[in-house]
């Protein structure tokens, strides 16, 4: 297991139980907002790294706010950043279970 911090935008997270990589899309100090496609629904899976509490999952709203496009994901953290939604404590896992970072060259 790899310490998530290192990540920057742009770079490949595995992490356990998924074959396929997250891409970083965003990120500051303390969180790390990732993506992958989700092909049959015409979408995205992401997750959410808060790297104070050390776990990942997804946010904690009931209605997903839409992680598909970068204006998205930029309003995404500004509302974990104003706290008005956070990483789900019933839903997360320690971000520890991340396998691997790949770093983006550029």
């Amino acid at each position: 297991m790899v310490d998530p911090s290192s990540a920057k935008v742009g770079d490949r997270i595995y992490v356990g139980g998924e074959r396929k990589p997250y891409r970083v899309r965003a990120r500051d100090d303390r969180y790390i907002i990732a993506t992958k496609p989700f092909n049959p629904k015409h979408t995205v899976i992401y997750l959410i790294i808060d790297l104070v509490r050390e776990v990942r999952g997804p946010d904690n709203m009931v209605f997903c706010f839409g992680y598909e496009s970068d204006e998205d994901v930029k309003e995404r953290l500004k509302d974990l950043q104003e706290g008005t939604c956070e990483v789900s404590y019933r839903r997360s896992v320690p971000s520890k279970m991340v396998q691997k970072i790949v770093q983006m060259k550029g």
